[in-house]
């Protein structure tokens, strides 16, 4: 199953909400990755440019997708961005795959 990790930037009327009110919502988010077919293997809060980062596999873009609006689409964020992720074992296999592929540069004239 593919993997996952969703990245997420609050609003400042969210931050202000949590503040208030902090509620753990893991197991909530959790439940909704499984009943979109998927596992979620962690949250956490980080700084910098997102408050959140979730790691977690679905089976296929369209269920990744799918969270990705459900949250959007509830307006607590003002960003988010969802990367596929790749074992190292499928990244050593792409890059096989590129090896053999065939590809040769554009030679450019100086």
């Amino acid at each position: 199953m593919p993997s996952y990790m969703l990245q997420v930037a609050y609003t400042s009327e969210m931050i202000k909400a949590a503040i208030a009110n902090p509620k753990d919502r893991t197991q909530h988010i959790s439940k909704v990755i499984e009943n979109l077919g998927g596992t979620m293997h962690g949250i956490w809060f980080c700084l910098g440019d997102y408050d959140v980062v979730t790691v977690y596999d679905m089976p296929d873009n369209e269920a990744a997708t799918a969270l990705s609006l459900a949250i959007t689409g509830g307006g607590a964020v003002k960003a988010l961005k969802t990367t596929p992720l790749l074992s190292v074992a499928e990244a050593f296999s792409a890059m096989y795959k590129a090896h053999d592929c065939g590809y040769k540069p554009m030679k450019i004239d100086k």
